[in-house]
């Protein structure tokens, strides 16, 4: 259990970059540690820098591969970069593993890189809002540009995908990944298209069809661009760096960027209030009328709008 002596000097050394203590403030904001909340505030204070990528998409897009390649394109420009690679299953699912063994290989000993492995612990705070803490202390530790990286494309991967300013939906040319995106709501959250492993047959197929669904769409000032890569051969890869820095400018020009923060930290606080709420409640109602209520709800002699309305008078 970490002392909150060690708070003030857990944070100095954060702010200021160090690798060692940074990895242990990470920790401390995944595991609710003591302390972590004055280490969140602190680092909040100097967040707002950064600019935080979402590549998100289904098992199997090469995501790995090319977030790879974008922080070594980043690291070319000059620019330090945050990897959080985001698994809402498990800390020990192939895909993750092997994510990081890719990256560790290619993007180790570079002191302008660093990368992180989240998985859910199952606390009221959810994944969105760990991410979302994790990439303000490595925003407030310096880094210029946070790539998140989900694994899939489900509930909690498009949660995550959102606490990012502008996200990347990366498809493969086969499988009918076009429509399985039109399906996942995934229209509804990239800022750009990237179909990867455009070597493969079909590419041009799909980027037709996601481009034709996009036309669909209703008019809006960024028009989404669909982008071929080939990231095990580094194809395509600084022309989607310049996709995402032309969206980052779209975004500051037009104040949008400035709307998307606010929203994200309503939400956050909407989030918390919730949970601090809901807790609060719970331990004022307490199990035995709790039991009571459910007990008079399986036996009918409530419905549950007025066992709710009657909890809430208590």
């Amino acid at each position: 259990m970490h002392t909150s002596f060690d708070t003030p000097e857990l944070i100095r050394r954060t702010l200021a970059g160090e690798r060692v203590p940074l990895a242990r403030a990470i920790s401390w904001v995944e595991n609710e540690a003591p302390g972590s909340v004055e280490l969140l505030d602190a680092c909040f204070q100097q967040s707002g820098r950064a600019f935080r990528l979402g590549i998100t998409g289904p098992p199997g897009a090469g995501k790995s591969t090319l977030v790879t390649r974008l922080a070594q394109e980043y690291r070319r420009r000059g620019e330090t970069v945050a990897i959080v690679a985001v698994d809402p299953t498990s800390p020990f699912s192939g895909g993750a593993l092997l994510g990081d063994r890719v990256r560790m290989t290619e993007l180790s000993g570079d002191p302008g890189v660093f990368i992180r492995s989240m998985a859910t612990r199952g606390s009221m705070g959810g994944l969105a809002v760990h991410t979302a803490q994790v990439c303000d202390v490595l925003d407030a530790a310096g880094f210029q540009r946070i790539l998140i990286e989900t694994v899939g494309v489900g509930q909690s991967e498009l949660e995550v995908a959102q606490t990012a300013d502008s996200t990347a939906v990366v498809l493969v040319p086969e499988s009918g990944d076009a429509v399985q995106a039109m399906k996942a709501g995934l229209m509804e959250i990239a800022d750009v298209f990237v179909i990867n492993k455009a070597d493969r047959e079909g590419a041009e197929r799909a980027s037709f069809a996601i481009r034709s669904a996009l036309e669909l769409r209703a008019h809006t000032e960024w028009k989404i661009p669909v982008h071929l890569t080939i990231a095990s051969q580094n194809g395509g890869v600084s022309e989607l760096v310049d996709r995402f820095e032309e969206h980052l400018v779209f975004l500051r020009d037009t104040g949008t960027l400035e709307e998307r923060r606010r929203a994200r930290l309503e939400q956050r606080l909407q989030d918390l209030l919730q949970a601090r709420l809901w807790n609060a409640f719970r331990d004022r109602v307490g199990n035995d009328r709790w039991r009571e209520a459910l007990a008079e709800l399986a036996q009918r002699r409530q419905t549950p709008h007025q066992a709710a309305e009657k909890l809430a008078g208590l």
